[in-house]
Formats: C-alpha cells, sequence, structure tokens
C-alpha cells in the first residue's frame, strides 16, 4: 500500500467519523478517495472538504452528471477536487431523482457557476439558490436534455438557414431513406471483397495442388 493510499484511508476515516449521516460512504476504491454524501447536506460537506486542516481539498476541478436510467434516483453529480498542500484528490456524489433538487456549490467555489450550468444543460439536474441557472452549451430554446440516456442520438430538431425567410429555423428531425446510396464504403453494407480498381489487377495464379 503506497503512502498516498494510506493517506486516503485516513482522510476517509475522518469524513465518515465528523460528518454522520451526511454522508453515506467514504471509502478508497482502487487508490481513488470516494465519498458518497446526501445531496441535501453537499454544501456542508464540500466547505468541511475545503475548510478542515485535515482535509485541505482547497480547489474545485470539474462538476459532471451520470445518468442510470434502472435507478429511483437516476442522476448523479459527481465533484472533483484536489487538495494542492498534499496533492491528493477526491471524488463525491450525490444522487437526485428527475425533479429532484441540489444545492449549489457556487458559494463554496465561485468556478462551480459555470459547470452546475452544464450539468442542468446536459441533464437537467436543478440547482437550488443558482445565481444564473440558464443553459450554457445548447440553444435558449432547446428541449430535453441531450446527455441523459433516453435522450434520441438524432434529437428532436434539426437546425438550418432558411433562403427565403433570411433566418435560422428549427425543423422537426428528418431522415430520408430514400436518398441513402449504400455503396461499398458504406457502413451499413460493410466493405466487399472486389474494390474499385482491383479489376485492372492481373488475376492471381492458381494455386497448385498438393502431391
Amino acid at each position: 500500500m503506497t503512502n498516498a493510499t494510506e493517506k486516503l484511508r485516513e482522510i476517509a476515516g475522518v469524513i465518515a467519523s465528523t460528518q454522520g449521516a451526511d454522508v453515506v460512504t467514504a471509502d478508497v476504491v482502487r487508490g481513488e478517495l470516494i465519498v458518497n454524501a446526501r445531496a441535501a447536506a453537499i454544501v456542508k460537506v464540500l466547505t468541511f472538504l475545503r475548510d478542515d486542516p485535515r482535509m485541505n481539498f482547497d480547489q474545485l476541478v470539474d462538476i459532471c452528471g451520470a445518468d442510470y436510467p434502472e435507478r429511483a434516483e437516476r442522476l448523479e453529480v459527481i465533484y472533483h477536487l484536489i487538495s494542492m498542500k498534499q496533492n491528493l484528490r477526491v471524488r463525491i456524489k450525490v444522487q437526485t431523482g428527475e425533479e429532484g433538487v441540489v444545492p449549489t456549490a457556487c458559494g463554496v467555489w465561485p468556478s462551480a457557476n459555470w459547470l452546475e450550468r452544464e450539468v442542468w444543460d446536459m441533464y437537467g439536474v436543478f440547482f437550488s439558490d443558482h445565481p444564473d441557472l440558464r443553459r450554457i452549451l445548447t440553444d435558449y430554446g432547446f428541449e430535453g436534455f441531450p446527455l441523459r440516456k433516453d435522450f434520441p442520438l438524432t434529437g428532436y430538431v434539426e437546425v438550418r438557414y432558411d433562403e427565403d425567410q433570411k433566418r435560422v429555423i428549427y425543423e422537426p428531425v428528418k431522415l430520408a431513406q430514400d436518398f441513402r446510396s449504400f455503396d461499398f464504403l458504406s457502413p451499413w453494407e460493410g466493405i466487399q471483397k472486389i474494390l474499385p480498381g482491383d479489376e485492372k489487377a492481373p488475376p492471381a495464379p492458381a494455386k497448385q495442388g498438393g502431391a
């Protein structure tokens, strides 16, 4: 066991013993410290990890989302922190349902602002008390949340410039099968054994039979 792993186990024990019911689990898995916290207590847990001298996780690296449709609380928000002093990292996870609410971390780290906006835009996780919770990657009129597992790969609308109206317009997605031309290079058909140009090559010599 490395010194870093030993230190992470020590930190996990401190988190579990001090945070009570706010932390569900705190374990070192494959050399990484993973903390599962209650969504309602995320600000308290993040503040502890930042301010407690035994923790010193002073920088927020990223906030991202995940979708597990088979779960009752299908959406997950993941926070990645780093301690510059100890050169250690921690991952904190909280779970919420489609209509659930997660308190914003902007009061702990102002840099959480755009990161939470991206999670809202892609997964639909609502962050309460966020100062400016609006879409950041998709358009203002976009419907749905693209990184949820049940969002269609083609989306719902497509965008094009209309020459008559002289503006960008939105239309329902159309997949016209009639105009697809399947050939030997198409991934739908697969590559054939005979490629263009092969007909110019001399035929391969016939194999001689065995003695």
